[in-house]
C-alpha cells in the first residue's frame, strides 16, 4: 500500500480490506517506503507498519515501477545506506510491528554486492535486536547464507517472507524458530504444497506481496490486501484442514509473532 502502484486509489484499497476482515502490514523497502508504511499504520487501526532496507536497495538495482513510480528516487539506483539512527527513530513507533524486508538477494547480483547486502542485514538485526522486535526476512537464491547470518547475530525471531525453498530448507528455518509464509502464488502452483503440509499450522502466515503474485482466479490484475482469504483458504486445502480452523490458526500466529 505504500507502492506507487496504490496513488490512484490507495485508501480504498485498504477499507476493502477492512471489510474483507483482513489486518495488514505494511511493509518497507527503504526510507521513503517504511516512513510511508508508519504514516498509514498511524491513520487505519487495521494497519500496521514494518521498516526496513530491501537488500536489492543496497547497491545500484532494478528498478519497478510499481515501487517507486517512473524515475523513481536517485537513490535507488546508486544505492541506500542503511541508516541506523533515522531507522531506530521510526522503529520506536508503536506502530512498527518488524524490522524488514531485510535480508540477502542474489538474484540479481555482482559478487561484490553481496558484503554490502550482509553489512546492511547485520545492522537490521542488531536494530531488531535492541528494539525487540520481530525480523521479516527477504531471502532469494541465499537461503543457507542468511541463516547463517542469523545463527550469529538474530537474538529475535520473526518470519521468512514469500518462503520459496523446499522442505529440507524449510525445516531448517521452522527449527530456528521463524515461520514461513506463503503467497497468491500458491493458488497456481504446487511447488510448495510438500512445505505447507509438513509445516506446523502454528508455523505457517498468509501474505500478499502486493502489488504482485495476484491469486487465481484475479491473476493478471494488480494484487491487494482483501484477496488474503483465497491464500488461507488454499493454505486448508492443501492440508486437508478446516478452513475456518486454518484462518483462526494463521490470526493467532499473526498476532503471536507480531506481538499484536
Amino acid at each position: 500500500m505504500n507502492f506507487v502502484a496504490y496513488d490512484a486509489d490507495r485508501e480504498t484499497t485498504i477499507l476493502r480490506a477492512k471489510d474483507a476482515g483482513v489486518g495488514m502490514n505494511v511493509v518497507g523497502t527503504q526510507f521513503d517506503t517504511s516512513k510511508a508504511a508508519v504514516a498509514l499504520a498511524e491513520k487505519y487501526d487495521h494497519v500496521f507498519a514494518t521498516i526496513g532496507l530491501h537488500p536489492i536497495h543496497t547497491s545500484k538495482s532494478y528498478h519497478d515501477e510499481k515501487e517507486l513510480g517512473e524515475g523513481g528516487k536517485e537513490f535507488t539506483s546508486r544505492g541506500e545506506q542503511f541508516d541506523m539512527a533515522a531507522y531506530e527513530a521510526l522503529g520506536k513507533n508503536p506502530r512498527v510491528i518488524a524490522i524488514g524486508e531485510c535480508g540477502l538477494d542474489y538474484f540479481r547480483l555482482e559478487e561484490k554486492t553481496k558484503e554490502v547486502q550482509k553489512e546492511a542485514f547485520v545492522q537490521q538485526i542488531e536494530l531488531a535486536n535492541k528494539l525487540g522486535k520481530p525480523l521479516m526476512l527477504h531471502i532469494r537464491n541465499a537461503y543457507d547464507d542468511a541463516l547463517e547470518v542469523l545463527k550469529a547475530h538474530a537474538k529475535v525471531k520473526g518470519d521468512v517472507h514469500f518462503f520459496a525453498g523446499d522442505w529440507a530448507t524449510a525445516k531448517k528455518f521452522l527449527d530456528f524458530g521463524f515461520t514461513l509464509s506463503f503467497t497468491g502464488v500458491i493458488t497456481f502452483t504446487h511447488d510448495y504444497d510438500e512445505v505447507i503440509k509438513n509445516t506446523p499450522l502454528d508455523m505457517l502466515l498468509s501474505e500478499t506481496d502486493a502489488p504482485y503474485v495476484t491469486p487465481a482466479p484475479h491473476r493478471g490484475k494488480r494484487n491487494e490486501s482483501a484477496y488474503i482469504p483465497l491464500i488461507v483458504r488454499r493454505i486448508a486445502e492443501i492440508r486437508g484442514e478446516d478452513a475456518e480452523k486454518v484462518t483462526q490458526q494463521l490470526l493467532a500466529s499473526a498476532k503471536r509473532v507480531f506481538r499484536l
